[in-house]
């Protein structure tokens, strides 16, 4: 079984935290590092990608991808893989990342492929067969690939706003309202060309990510590891090249830790919910400046996230905040209004609209990752008080309505005892004779007046011990 340890009252995983100082390694591969009990599919390989060519949506040029995705099934009963109007068969989001100037962010996502028949065939092992041809099961042991092109068919790709990553419920037959597909681009992966550019990110890391989402998967309890990622180039042409092995069982931002080994990741799960993945690391920008990033990936919670909170030690200056979210589009009725930040004295809270308020507001969902950053006059503390991710979604009754956690925070910034000149915390002897020494000049000046005086003494005797 996964090691966790209790926090604000909810599960954290996969990483060791003691004191503050924080240990992560990769993401555990499959649920309990054995067989699962049940169904449990996952991508098994990101074999090729379609590329579709651009639009131009609101004054931004926009290309459009698919990726290829094989599934396998490593648990230990058959898949039901029945095509729509039967809502029993996977929902496949795409998605796309790139990694730049020690920022992992999400640059791209399409709709989701709903799935149609299985082949029975060996990706990941010895395959006891569900039937000839493409039966509607998913054999144990069993892989089924669906191609690039079949993952960007447009009457195959179903809005996200129907599904519950949760529990893997959607509609059978799905789509019910949504606008048709826009020629060359509507539905599918879509990002921003501009985030493609070789010249605007020189050296950058790219990662493409698919996830199955399926009921009988989420109801075994084995909806944890069903998301791999697979890194790409890209040329000056937007032309995309798949490279190296597809990282099984892994959410995409354990991408981010491959590529800069000071990142942690934490999981975080959600009693009667889904999953989150916090990832956090801290840069010295030296002149007493540091810089904070945080990434948070919604990988199954239907709750999702509403605010993102980190405590605030007394005397730290808050500068540089930043917020990044990723673009829905095709008709997905969600807002992309960037969460506003606000800073007190002690907290930074980064927040949508409430579910109350705006039930498409945008929140963190399923699949998606948002980033927030700010910089500070202060290193990490060594011991860190929780943060918190406020939940968007009411839960039943007694459900909590926050996420907690601990990520690296500013330490606190101690202000200097008047008189203590050699900072040693203490005002005795060797501060007195530093001032005698003073008299008349500055180096004692303990009051700001210029000159160290009767004045400066009072002070210091003041808080002599």
């Amino acid at each position: 079984m996964k090691t966790s340890l209790t926090l604000g009252g909810l599960l954290i995983g996969g990483v060791a935290v003691l004191l503050g100082q924080f240990q992560a390694n990769a993401l555990p591969g499959g649920e309990d590092g054995g067989v699962a009990a049940g169904p449990d599919v996952i991508v098994g390989a990101i074999p090729d990608v379609a590329s579709y060519g651009s639009a131009t949506v609101n004054g931004v040029v926009t290309r459009a991808y698919a990726f290829g995705t094989t599934s396998c099934n490593i648990g230990t009963t058959q898949l039901d893989w029945y095509a729509s109007p039967n809502n029993q068969h996977p929902y496949i989001p795409m998605n796309m990342y790139r990694f730049y100037n020690g920022r992992f962010e999400q640059i791209g996502m399409s709709w989701g492929k709903h799935g149609f028949c299985a082949l029975q065939q060996t990706l990941c092992g010895s395959c006891q067969s569900a039937g000839s041809g493409c039966p509607s099961l998913l054999g144990v042991g069993c892989s089924d690939p669906y191609s690039a092109s079949l993952n960007g068919s447009q009457g195959d790709l179903g809005w996200r706003k129907e599904v519950n990553a949760a529990t893997g419920a959607f509609p059978g037959t799905f789509n019910s309202g949504a606008p048709s597909a826009a020629a060359t681009i509507g539905r599918r992966l879509q990002v921003a060309q501009n985030d493609l550019s070789t010249t605007n990110f020189p050296g950058a890391k790219y990662v493409a990510e698919g996830q199955y989402i399926h009921p009988d998967d989420a109801a075994s309890g084995n909806d944890n590891n069903n998301a791999s990622w697979r890194e790409f180039t890209v040329s000056s042409t937007y032309a995309i090249t798949l490279s190296g092995a597809t990282k099984q069982q892994q959410p995409a931002i354990q991408a981010w830790k491959n590529f800069d080994p000071t990142v942690n990741l934490l999981f975080v799960d959600v009693e009667g919910d889904g999953r989150f993945v916090v990832g956090f690391t801290v840069r010295d920008l030296g002149g007493g400046n540091w810089r904070y990033e945080y990434a948070i990936q919604n990988l199954n919670s239907d709750r999702s996230g509403q605010s993102f909170t980190i405590p605030l030690p007394s005397g730290v200056t808050i500068s540089n905040v930043g917020f990044k979210d990723v673009h829905y589009h095709s008709g997905d009725p969600y807002s992309g209004t960037d969460w506003t930040s606000t800073v007190t004295s002690s907290s930074i809270k980064w927040e949508t609209q409430t579910y109350a308020v705006n039930q498409n507001a945008n929140a963190l969902r399923f699949s998606t990752m948002y980033n927030f950053w700010f910089d500070a006059n202060s290193g990490p503390a060594t011991a860190n008080p929780a943060s918190s991710l406020g939940l968007f979604k009411p839960g039943a009754a007694g459900a909590p309505t926050s996420a907690s956690f601990v990520v690296a925070t500013p330490a606190a910034i101690s202000t200097p005892t008047p008189g203590d000149f050699n900072n040693d915390g203490v005002v005795n002897g060797t501060d007195l004779a530093t001032l005698l020494g003073a008299w008349g000049g500055t180096g004692g000046d303990i009051n700001g007046d210029g000159t160290t005086n009767g004045a400066d003494l009072s002070i210091l005797l003041g808080n002599w011990g």
